[in-house]
């Protein structure tokens, strides 16, 4: 398929859109021809992310739906706004994600709960929301953004990760039930990806962010950061009719911190 086409006449919802992998999946995904709904917590994010699309290209199609996706009503309206905008829904891209960095051993279940409603059920939702327009398409797809710590080990961010590794579980099943609907449905586990998140983290921290750039150089085989758009590749390829073979499929995009 020619490059800069992949995506010509579909129609993507990403959420998580207001900065990171999702705001480099909305440019790739636009470069590509599709129109984008971006819902974010953030306003003032999803605001700036949209004029940069637009700056980029005044032809680009963006729509933005401020909400958290914990809220399940919210999730109607944005589909419903890919639909009543673009006419249709063809890719769904579950980005949205909350953190926490209680150890296992001393998180409330207030916390497990804030971490479940946006990481799981926010997923949950968007799928909900999304999957009776995208079974008309005849050509979907959901890839969900799960992390590289769902699959192998670490300490401090367990809630983070066992809901990761449920969005990989949620993956599996739904591509056996979406199948005969003509839906694909595909997990990406990132690892160590130097987005928006980090760098204000570490200028909140009095850190510089050439400092930063430092790390992380014993968290994959590459010995570096990845960039948001090193993960919003794999994305758009999983979306795209490329990958029209793949469903159900995890895909590791950590640089071999997996097999570390």
């Amino acid at each position: 398929m020619q490059q800069g086409k992949r995506l010509q006449a579909k129609v993507a919802l990403i959420t998580g859109g207001g900065g990171g992998i999702g705001a480099a999946t909305a440019r790739v995904f636009c470069d590509e021809g599709a129109a984008v709904v971006l819902v974010d917590a953030n306003a003032q994010a999803l605001d700036h992310v949209a004029g940069e699309l637009l700056a980029r290209d005044p032809s680009a199609r963006v729509k933005t739906f401020a909400a958290d996706v914990a809220n399940a009503p919210a999730a109607l309206e944005a589909a419903h706004l890919a639909a009543d905008s673009f006419g249709r829904l063809d890719i769904l891209v579950n980005n949205a994600a909350m953190r926490n960095y209680s150890a296992l051993a001393d998180a409330t279940p207030s916390e497990w709960q804030d971490m479940v409603s946006v990481n799981l059920i926010g997923t949950s939702n968007y799928c909900r929301a999304a999957l009776p327009l995208l079974r008309q398409s005849g050509a979907a797809s959901i890839v969900n953004v799960s992390s590289c710590y769902a699959v192998t080990g670490r300490k401090g961010m367990g809630l983070y990760d066992a809901t990761k590794a449920g969005m990989l579980a949620m993956t599996r099943t739904l591509a056996f039930e979406e199948a005969s609907h003509g839906v694909r449905i595909n997990a990406v586990c990132p690892g160590s990806t130097l987005t928006d998140f980090h760098v204000n983290r570490a200028r909140a921290a009095g850190n510089s962010v050439e400092a930063l750039k430092t790390q992380r150089q014993d968290t994959s085989l590459i010995g570096r950061w990845a960039s948001p758009e090193e993960v919003a590749w794999p994305i758009l390829w999983l979306a795209s009719d490329e990958a029209s073979f793949i469903t159900g499929t995890t895909l590791m995009v950590d640089g071999g911190l997996s097999i570390m």
